[in-house]
This record gives structure tokens, sequence and C-alpha cells, in this order.
């Protein structure tokens, strides 16, 4: 009778064994998954090349927001096709908070106009994080045009074949100077496609072009040097740091709002409370007076209240803008 007994001890003890061997093997498991976020760095995919506005935006924020989140924020550049292969790379990331994208309007909205394909959807495809900030766009002429929006426009209906402006192909720009033609009910001026916006401003201060649309950070020093008449800024409200430039409202009663802007988004799924994690410190972050001045000194507005659903919102907004604003140039998406 003692024998059953003893084998049922044994079993007994073997299954105790077993059962304490595998607590043991999953508790760094459990411990991981249950570890707060985030708890190693994070990447921050800017989809364009180094230097530009974008990117330097990108980086600023992203010292602020490391130290709020307590982890490094990676900044990688992965440029080309107009931002579309950085961003399609997160898409294709793992939906844990740990890739996100610096999205920009022309990677989230634009795209969507110009190009039949997209081999993504600036909303179905992302979780949108935050608004973090926008460029309004500047309106830029030689000196021997008119300094004021409403002479300019004037000089330009008078003789609007006379005059051309420069732009850096498909970009927000050249849609914004679109836009401005439009509702200043100037008749089509001509329009001369360069490289890139450095490019293409070089050419306004050499005479090739008379006009064109612009941030603050390329044309302010030229403005300050005499080189460049900055005429009014097309947003609803001067620049922090160039008040002394109307508004197209307030100078020629046009109440046009255009321009860039930069969004963070993670890829769908990411879960919610990752989301609002990302979006409580980037909005923390961006009322730093020290990173608002820096910000502003590119002509860059910091966006201090955004939610996730607020974000899904303006996004979608402008996707409607730069359709309109495409069908003016009447070109064929490509």
């Amino acid at each position: 009778m003692m024998k059953p007994l003893n084998v049922l001890s044994s079993a007994r003890r073997h299954l105790v064994t077993l059962s304490v061997a595998l607590a043991a093997m999953a508790a760094p498991v459990m411990a991981s998954a249950q570890a707060p976020y985030p708890n190693r760095p994070i990447t921050l995919i800017v989809p364009f090349g180094l230097g530009g506005e974008t990117d330097i935006f990108a980086r600023a924020l992203s010292q602020d927001l490391g130290e709020a989140l307590g982890q490094s924020i990676v900044v990688v550049n992965r440029a080309g096709a107009t931002g579309m292969i950085g961003t399609e790379a997160v898409v294709r990331s793992k939906p844990d908070g740990y890739t996100l994208v610096f999205g920009t309007a022309a990677t989230h909205a634009l795209n969507m106009v110009v190009y039949k394909k997209v081999p993504y959807h600036p909303l179905k495809d992302f979780e949108p994080v935050a608004l973090v900030g926008t460029v309004p766009v500047i309106l830029y002429t030689h000196p021997s045009m008119p300094g004021n929006a409403r002479d300019f426009i004037a000089k330009l209906k008078a003789d609007p074949q006379k005059y051309f402006y420069g732009s850096a192909g498909l970009s927000t720009t050249y849609l914004s100077v679109e836009m401005f033609l439009h509702a200043a009910q100037v008749p089509a001026s001509n329009v001369v496609s360069y490289k890139g916006n450095g490019e293409a401003m070089q050419a306004l201060v050499g005479g090739q072009v008379q006009f064109l649309g612009a941030s603050l950070g390329l044309g302010r020093e030229l403005v300050k040097g005499g080189k460049l008449n900055a005429v009014a800024v097309m947003s609803d409200k001067r620049l922090a740091a160039a008040p002394e430039i109307p508004t197209l409202a307030e100078s020629a009663s046009l109440p046009l709002s255009v321009g860039t802007w930069n969004v963070v988004m993670a890829p769908v799924g990411t879960p919610k409370e990752i989301v609002d994690r990302l979006n409580h410190a980037l909005n923390e972050v961006l009322k730093k007076p020290s990173l608002q001045s820096r910000l502003t000194g590119y002509g860059i507005s910091p966006v201090t209240d955004s939610t996730p659903a607020s974000t899904a919102k303006f996004v979608e907004a402008e996707i409607v803008k730069w359709r309109e604003a495409f069908k003016l140039t009447g070109l064929e998406t490509q």
C-alpha cells in the first residue's frame, strides 16, 4: 500500500518543481510586459533630409521630449519620394510606441492630393498623437516690387503676365501662392519651378522672379539686409518672431491662413495609453519658454493644446484644403 503513495509523492514533487521553474521563467517576461512606457529609446523618423526646417524642429523637440519621458529620442532621417519612404517605414513598424513619424503637410495631406498611389493613408494607417507646430507662409517680393500687399496686388492685376514667381515644385509654398492669387482675384502669373525653396529664394534675390512664398526662417535675414520685402504672412495672426509683418487679412482684407505644419503620429494599433502619454508629454514640453523661443526664431508656431482627436480633425481638414488648392493649378494627379 505504501508504494503507490511514494509514487504519488514523487509525482507531486516533480509537479511542484516544474511549476516553480515555469514561474521563474515567466517572471522576466511578465516584468517586461508590465514595465512602464517608455523603458527604452524611441525612434522618431523624419521623412526628409538633414538641415531642413522639419529636421531642425524634430531635433529641437526631441531633446526636451526625451527629458520629459526619461528616455532618449533618436531622430532618424529617411528621405525620399516626397516623404513617403520614411513615412511608410513607420506604418510597417511595430505599434508599440517606440517608432514614430514627424509628419508634415506634405506627407499627411499634400501627397494624398498630388499622387494617385500613396503607400499609406494619413489617418487609417496612423494613430494621431499631436499637432506640434505650424509654419505659416510669408509672401516675399523683390525690392523692385511694392512692399505692401494692396499695392503689390494692384501691380499684379495691372499686368499679371509681366511678373514671375518662384516655386519649389509641387509644394505647400507653391500652392500657397496659388491660393493667394485666387483669393486676390489676380489672373494667373508665370511660375518658375526650382529644385528647392533655397534655390527659388536666390532667384528672387537675383531678380529672376518677382515674388514667392516661403518661411520666415528662409527669408528673414535677406529682408533685414534690404534684399527682399516681406509683404505679409498668410496666417490668422502675426508671427511672434516677426510682429512687424502684417497678416494678409490686415493688409489686404484677405483672411488666408496657409502653410506647412508638423504632426507626431504612431502606427495604427498603438495602445491608447501610450498615445495619451506621448500627447501629454509633447504638449508640456512645447510650453517651455526655452523651446518656444528656439522654434519661433525659425517661424514655427508651437501648438500646446492638441489632442489625438483634434489632430485627426485638423489633418482631415487640411487634406480638403490642399485638394482645393491643387485644383487651382489645373494639373493632373501623378
